[in-house]
């Protein structure tokens, strides 16, 4: 046998040996799906907003009051050279904020058409849920005025309602802020 015929032969042999004496491979555990979105709070109640729904938060900037706007309408503020308008979401929805003003955030909407900033009472960060773990049914206290905007839930220790800005965004009373 030549040279390259019997190293081929040893290589083989040993590729045997290596698959015989090989451990499986661990069980695969099923992978439970998640949903993430963005946390706040709001009225006392804790929403979560999908992911591409919300480009930024950051801290409540000063803003310059418009005249002849709603009151949850808060005024317009620069943000790296664009006029961002600011929305109390807590009167818009009848109440008002209740964190701490230091806790208070404002949420950004951008997308090709609406540059506007959400004020909410305080930001949780990213939020991830099992799929599995929807919310059954809506509980009473969540206030009329909020649940066109709800699309769904988590239960979590505590319910997270899903709140979406681009159902927001079609609201005509929302679209229309001049009084």
């Amino acid at each position: 046998m030549s040279a390259p015929s019997t190293a081929f032969v040893e290589l083989a042999a040993l590729a045997n040996s290596s698959l015989q004496s090989a451990r499986p491979l661990p069980a695969q555990a099923d992978a439970t799906p998640y949903w993430s979105g963005i946390g706040f709070s709001l009225l006392g109640l804790q929403f979560v907003s999908p992911m591409g729904e919300i480009s930024e938060m950051l801290e409540v900037p000063s803003c310059t009051h418009l005249p002849g706007v709603y009151p949850w309408v808060k005024g317009v503020a620069n943000v790296r050279g664009r006029l961002l308008p600011i929305l109390d979401m807590a009167e818009f929805f009848g109440g008002q904020l209740r964190a701490q003003r230091k806790q208070h955030r404002i949420l950004i909407l951008d997308n090709s058409e609406i540059y506007a900033g959400l004020w909410v009472d305080q930001v949780f960060g990213m939020q991830h849920f099992p799929v599995d773990d929807t919310l059954k049914a809506m509980p009473e206290y969540v206030p009329a005025s909020i649940r066109p905007f709800i699309t769904g839930g988590y239960q979590n220790e505590n319910p997270w309602f899903v709140f979406s800005p681009m159902v927001l965004l079609q609201d005509k009373r929302f679209i229309d802020a001049a009084s």
